[in-house]
């Protein structure tokens, strides 16, 4: 067996990505919990884990940071084209796509 430091490479993004898919259900939990007790920060804490987690995952799965962005914004057209509830109820697909807008300019 190799070194923990001199796995081949295919090893070790194996590796990665069951440590991201279990940090991802760690995140999530800790949603969850921090839901339960109201505690602002800890939501804030896990939901920035959860995107970050869920973009380095897909980079580890050969996607690109542009394409999950292209991906995400595609996302949030379709729901506003296809009146989504969120949308409809409360505007929030427009506001998030109208954010990652100004965060591009």
């Amino acid at each position: 067996m190799f070194p923990a430091n001199q796995e081949p490479g295919i090893t070790k993004n194996i590796r990665v990505i069951e440590w991201l898919k279990a940090d991802l259900l760690t995140s999530l939990s800790a949603l969850f919990k921090g839901m339960l007790r109201g505690s602002e920060e800890r939501l804030l804490d896990a939901l920035g884990s959860i995107i970050i987690t869920s973009y380095v995952l897909g980079k580890r799965l050969g996607i690109s940071y542009t394409r999950i962005d292209l991906k995400v914004e595609n996302k949030l057209r379709q729901g506003i084209d296809e009146d989504h509830e969120m949308e409809r109820w409360y505007g929030d697909l427009s506001a998030l796509l109208a954010h990652l807008g100004d965060k591009k300019r």
